[in-house]
């Protein structure tokens, strides 16, 4: 009887017995049989294909893990069976992250993309931008992909500025609570989401939010597009008063005729910070350490939730 469903085969993985009994789907076949699913007590939900894998696990009666490749888990949440244990991927977008928010604040803070136009058009412009040097950049949600953000702000010469559930102390300065933003918001230049989608993140960046935040400053998203209020956002483009670099977005996919695709002052990525060629090595090993505690009889890290 199969007990594992994992989207790698075993030997990629590593370091696993080779008597693993394991089936191998990666959410672009058939998924397997009802037989095999009726075994499977640990379940790796492959990497973009959650729309894919989340209908299994109701069918899986013997399932004690599922285990994401996700730092956010809110898509999978609803669709957990009762009894199952939620295992997030927490460490394993910190790089691919972390880079992708640096990118989204150089650039913006540089106007690389009005050069990049410019460049189409072979015109030669020189302007004045601001640098992150001197900046004050706030992390909203410093959890591990926030604090690998901070070490590369370190280097620029800003002041980074740490805002989290609750507060509590980290290596380079305190953590403040969120229900601090409303005095931290108006000194910082750049804010960062990077805080999970719950009940009470959802539309955390309102009107309220955005008006807090200093004429001329930068909203950064990596974290969820329901973390923001798009239409207070789409308002506050429009009015010149901020920018905005969003990796992600609310609707997600974003309809082509979406307002915000043409709003000013604002450059969009398709939610492209996890796929790099940092996410595969890291999810391996992630996946063995979840395995091998398994296999062990230890309970899985990085739970999150439990049906």
């Amino acid at each position: 009887m199969t007990r594992y469903l994992l989207p790698y085969p075993p030997a990629e993985i590593g370091g696993l017995p080779e008597s693993l009994d394991a089936a191998v789907w990666d959410g672009t076949a058939q998924p397997p049989s009802q037989q095999v699913l009726d075994g499977v007590e640990f379940f790796c939900l492959p990497y973009l294909r959650t729309a894919a894998a989340v209908p299994l696990l109701a069918r899986m009666p013997a399932l004690r893990v599922a285990q994401t490749l996700t730092a956010g888990v809110d898509d999978v949440l609803p669709h957990l069976p009762a009894g199952a244990v939620l295992c997030n991927a927490r460490g394993l977008h910190d790089a691919s992250t972390a880079e992708l928010a640096m990118t989204l604040i150089l650039a913006s803070l540089r106007g690389i993309p009005q050069s990049v136009r410019r460049q189409d058009a072979g015109e030669w412009r020189q302007e004045f931008h601001p640098a992150l040097a001197d900046r004050t950049v706030l992390i909203v949600g410093h959890g591990s992909i926030g604090a690998a953000l901070e070490e590369r702000l370190r280097p620029f010469e800003c002041e980074v500025v740490r805002v989290a559930r609750s507060a509590r102390s980290a290596p380079h300065g305190p953590v403040h609570a969120l229900e601090e933003l409303p005095e931290l918001l108006p000194a910082a230049d750049v804010v960062v989401l990077l805080v999970p989608l719950t009940e009470r993140t959802r539309g955390l960046a309102d009107a309220g939010f955005l008006a807090r935040m200093k004429d001329g400053a930068l909203l950064v998203n990596v974290a969820r597009g329901g973390v923001v209020d798009t239409g207070a956002l789409l308002a506050e483009l429009a009015s010149g008063r901020l920018r905005a670099a969003l990796d992600v977005t609310d609707p997600e996919p974003l309809p082509a005729d979406h307002p915000l695709w043409h709003a000013p002052g604002v450059l969009i990525t398709p939610h492209v910070g996890g796929p790099s060629s940092a996410f595969l090595p890291r999810a391996l090993r992630l996946l063995r350490s979840q395995l091998l505690l398994d296999l062990a009889g230890e309970p899985p890290a990085h739970a999150v939730a439990k049906g």
